[in-house]
């Protein structure tokens, strides 16, 4: 059974999704980083493909994109990092969030193979177009055991957003605005509204919220209505701030700092 199926039948709540972008800020950190979360408790991460154009990642994410790209950054780097993580003990469930030129330029079945091969349980593509994904794709993330995940912003249309829980298997990332990660928004009034209204549609798929967490207090507001949420932009700027021998520190301490319990 995929990873993150078992993930959400065993946890219905505050789940922690942290994501990084791969390769940085070293071109070397993707597995140390990967191994130092699931140390200190993520539930699940997301690794960035570092990508120059990445159109639905706020300025954090996408800075930290183009110095993994400076760091030398390639779609097979990352596979060639990855290739013996399930071998070292690594068991979070992991998704790869990126763009799909990339991906189309590496090879869409051989990129499958090696998600397989490494033990990639999922995909973000954001700019994969839904009817695209359902008329070419589908079959083949479903044949190596990939789950898709798909963005709902406040603008998605609830038949639109039902349209989209029918067709994912991974979960619904919620963002706050028109498809950009790491918003820095306020959990206020509007945004409460739309989560409870997503809430009131009673989808299938789990859902996590991706934009502007960044501590135990809005962590908490986000995962009222939800199964969880996503920290990007935080977990990133704490990367860039922490020095290279305290940073497993660093990133327990930020973990737990989220979510004390």
């Amino acid at each position: 059974m995929n990873r993150l199926t078992q993930l959400f039948q065993r946890k219905t709540a505050d789940v922690l999704n942290v994501y990084f972008t791969a390769g940085f800020p070293q071109l070397h950190d993707t597995v140390p980083v990967l191994q130092a979360l699931q140390d200190a408790g993520a539930d699940l991460v997301e690794i960035g493909m570092p990508y120059s154009d990445p159109v639905a990642d706020g300025e954090t994410i996408q800075r930290s994109n183009q110095q993994a790209l400076d760091n030398g950054m390639t779609v097979a780097t990352l596979f060639e990092q990855l290739h013996d993580i399930r071998q070292q003990g690594i068991t979070v469930p992991i998704l790869l969030m990126g763009y799909l030129n990339p991906v189309v330029q590496f090879g869409i079945e051989r990129f499958c193979q090696q998600c397989q091969a490494v033990g990639v349980d999922g995909l973000i593509l954001p700019d994969l177009p839904l009817e695209v994904y359902e008329r070419e794709y589908r079959p083949l993330f479903a044949q190596y055991g990939l789950q898709v995940v798909f963005l709902v912003t406040p603008q998605t249309s609830p038949a639109r957003v039902r349209q989209l829980d029918a067709l994912a298997d991974g979960f619904i990332y919620l963002v706050a605005a028109a498809g950009t990660t790491g918003a820095q928004t306020d959990m206020n009034a509007d945004v409460d509204a739309y989560l409870r209204r997503t809430q009131a549609l009673g989808l299938r798929n789990p859902t996590l919220v991706g934009f502007g967490i960044s501590d135990a207090a809005s962590f908490a507001a986000a995962s009222r209505h939800t199964t969880g949420a996503i920290i990007g932009s935080a977990f990133i700027r704490l990367l860039q701030q922490a020095p290279a021998d305290g940073r497993t520190a660093a990133i327990q301490e930020f973990v737990r700092g989220v979510r004390p319990h």
